[in-house]
């Protein structure tokens, strides 16, 4: 039977949420535990302050930001002055799901969040590839 795909609706930030908590649930505990107090928060895009700061231009380009200090640089008397973040930008994360064509949407939701907690841990991107690279 074809899909007429016409009682579809792109899933929420209420869905992607959900994706992305069920993403972290996932994790190995460790990683979970050294995550634990990362607050995760979804936006349809990044707001132009963040857009102008790492000199993006088109909000498309960015489907994940990690804000906050990597855990290798807290003081060790005590947490971080400001809870660190990672946003999942719902937009970008859509249309690069759409354009690809070959991954799922939770797929892609939980490479993003990976990545992000990546940046929590301190490692750069190139770290980040080789361990989802040693995971495959």
């Amino acid at each position: 039977m074809q899909q007429t795909w016409l009682d579809q609706t792109a899933p929420s930030l209420d869905d992607f949420d959900r994706l992305a908590r069920k993403a972290f649930d996932e994790l190995p505990a460790l990683f979970r535990q050294a995550s634990a107090d990362v607050v995760i928060r979804i936006d349809d895009f990044p707001d132009a302050e963040i857009l102008r700061d790492l000199e993006i231009e088109d909000g498309f380009e960015l489907t994940g930001l990690y804000v906050g200090v990597h855990v290798g640089e807290r003081d060790g008397l005590g947490p971080a002055a400001e809870p660190s973040r990672v946003f999942l930008y719902r937009r970008p994360i859509l249309d690069e799901w759409c354009e690809r064509g070959d991954v799922g949407l939770y797929e892609l939701i939980s490479h993003v969040l990976i990545h992000e907690l990546g940046h929590h841990m301190g490692m750069d991107d190139e770290r980040i590839h080789d361990v989802e690279d040693d995971a495959d």
